[in-house]
């Protein structure tokens, strides 16, 4: 059984996660859990960068916390300003004692007033919460939820980029 260690305790993250390693590795069997971990950028990063760094710091802090891991995940969501309109987006990192892959979800647009939200220093799940009377809406259908009306949620949003983030590791021959 493969050990993965997710560097956060939020069961979107964490189911993410799971599902996506299921989809790479169909006839594996996973242990998983996740910790607390700082990530090392801002509460609500503010551009792509910074988002994938922060992505990166988790996996490579939980990797420092838990050698004996098979695998270590950090997934980190940020925001772009981009002609005038604030995307986001989410970075997911994979590492192993040997490799790394990344991956990121798609892009999306805020509407003004959450963008706004942003501005001002709040983080985009307590934005979305304050604007559409939600409560703790990071934890459950994230932005993209209650944006699409729940056509896509927050763990389908993210598990596209777990399965990206695990190309190096499904396709080593290919990759150093």
């Amino acid at each position: 059984m493969k050990k993965i260690i997710v560097a956060s305790e939020n069961p979107v993250k964490i189911q993410a996660t799971l599902e996506g390693f299921k989809k790479m590795f169909p006839s594996e069997e996973f242990e998983i859990k996740g910790i607390s971990v700082n990530p090392g950028v801002k509460d609500q990063p503010m551009t792509d960068e910074e988002t994938r760094q922060g992505a990166e710091n988790r996996a490579s802090l939980t990797m420092k916390k838990h050698p004996e891991a098979d695998f270590c995940v950090g997934i980190e969501g940020g925001v772009e300003e981009r002609n005038g309109e604030l995307g986001t987006f989410a970075w997911t990192v994979v590492k192993s004692k040997k490799r790394m892959g990344k991956g990121k979800t798609a892009t999306f647009y805020l509407p003004e007033n959450v963008a706004k939200l942003i501005h001002q220093g709040k983080e985009l799940g307590d934005a979305m919460d304050e604007i559409f009377g939600r409560s703790n809406s990071k934890q459950k259908e994230g932005a993209i939820g209650i944006l699409t009306g729940g056509v896509i949620d927050r763990k389908a949003l993210y598990t596209p980029a777990v399965v990206s983030a695990l190309i190096p590791f499904k396709r080593k021959n290919l990759f150093r």
